[in-house]
């Protein structure tokens, strides 16, 4: 096993080190646009054209900005750790009202048929609707940003552990629960002492998945309304055409995502082993 994951490390790296050199060399300007741009500066002309910036410029920039990345000059001008930390505050605000909703109602459909026949068709009708369709209405109704962006992670995480946690709950095996009722177990004893930790691991694959899907949301809704955050980041170097760093936020957009993920696998892998 060990030797596996040392081969798959080093091919890993091997792929990482082929793809910076191919970018290297593709995002280098031909020999003619150097000398004219030389010329034109020469001339008091035009700037360089925009272009994809090569590998050793994204890293100069990261480590410029991972080297003081908490810095605040003004309203447009914040370290990529403040825009980082406004985008994991609305994305865990909303993620744990999600919870605060979606785990009781999975519990509550899952144990009985007739709740679920009855909330069904508000679920099917509901789950499709992509969470910036609730953007407009949101910031109608709120009239706060900040709020807004934190009601669409709310309604973007929320499906995923509804449906999970009622799939896991519904799935314990009959007996287990049969064993309780012998016991003279009360129903909400039994959903904690029984059902939640034998649904335990399909209510974290839930949990994980909307993770996931909120990390995505976020960029998008923080590019509509502004201000502060990741999303707002980007969208802001993007009009700077400033594109070292669209993929420096690119790249800890990612970077985030997967440290987020990681946590709640680890979470979803224990409680399988306790099961």
């Amino acid at each position: 096993m060990a030797s596996i994951s040392v081969r798959a490390a080093t091919l890993s790296l091997v792929f990482l080190i082929l793809a910076l050199g191919i970018w290297e060399m593709a995002a280098q300007p031909p020999e003619a646009d150097k000398a004219l741009t030389e010329y034109e500066m020469l001339m008091g002309g035009a700037d360089q054209e925009a272009r994809v910036p090569p590998p050793s410029e994204v890293l100069t920039l990261a480590w410029a900005e991972l080297s003081d990345p908490f810095y605040d000059k003004g309203p447009n001008d914040k370290g990529i750790g403040i825009q980082l930390a406004y985008s994991i505050y609305r994305v865990m605000s909303g993620y744990l009202l999600a919870m605060l909703v979606a785990l009781p109602i999975g519990f509550l459909i899952g144990m009985s048929p007739l709740m679920y026949k009855a909330l069904n068709p508000y679920i099917q009708l509901l789950r499709p609707v992509s969470p910036l369709a609730w953007m407009p209405l949101a910031l109608f109704i709120i009239q706060d940003s900040e709020q807004s962006a934190i009601f669409v992670i709310f309604v973007c995480s929320i499906w995923p552990m509804l449906l999970n946690t009622a799939f896991g709950v519904a799935n314990v095996r009959q007996d287990w629960v049969n064993v309780a009722r012998t016991h003279e177990l009360s129903q909400l004893r039994t959903a904690l002492t029984v059902i939640l930790p034998a649904a335990a691991p399909t209510i974290l694959t839930g949990m994980r998945i909307s993770i996931g899907i909120a990390w995505l949301v976020i960029v998008a809704a923080e590019m509509l309304v502004g201000g502060t955050g990741i999303g707002y980041y980007v969208w802001n170097e993007w009009n700077n055409l400033d594109l070292a760093s669209v993929i420096f936020s690119i790249l800890m957009i990612g970077v985030v995502g997967m440290l987020l993920d990681m946590a709640l696998g680890r979470a979803q892998r224990m409680a399988e082993y306790q099961e």
